[in-house]
């Protein structure tokens, strides 16, 4: 199983209306982390980092990241998307959680969006979709990633 970390950058800027962050995958062989791609996300609100929205903390629907943690993954069709994409499972208070391709935050509504290329203010260019779900399925389709 591969396994991946996503580095959230300056995750407690509240008043963002996104957050950046860096993609990382795991070699074997090198025994490291192999820096992959950028990554855009809504609004972190798991303010303590818990994992869970609690001590006040609330979900707004369509414009809040993931919690931070560990999760389980797999690649598998998207009724929606009407492809194969990674897909994030059993994540707390958020169902269809997918790492996918955009450019702003209005392309997310939760999920993780992934590009080769960022301005760090907002934006995402060059979709890295594809060459990850390629990559994961190489390697079984299943994964484990950690959001710090």
């Amino acid at each position: 199983m591969i396994k991946l970390k996503l580095i959230r950058q300056n995750p407690t800027i509240f008043e963002q209306k996104y957050i950046h962050g860096e993609l990382f995958i795991w070699s074997d062989p090198l025994k490291k982390w192999l820096d992959f791609c950028y990554t855009l996300e809504d609004t972190v609100r798991d303010d303590n980092k818990s994992g869970s929205f609690d001590k006040g903390e609330k979900k707004i629907y369509g414009k809040t990241a993931i919690p931070f943690g560990d999760f389980d993954g797999v690649v598998n069709y998207s009724p929606a998307f009407k492809r194969e994409m990674p897909l994030l499972l059993n994540v707390p208070h958020f169902k269809g959680i997918r790492m996918h391709g955009g450019n702003t935050v209005e392309d997310s509504s939760g999920c993780i969006l992934v590009g080769f290329k960022t301005d760090w203010k907002g934006k995402l260019w060059n979709t890295a979709e594809y060459d990850l779900t390629n990559i994961l399925k190489q390697n079984g389709s299943k994964f484990k990633i950690e959001i710090t």
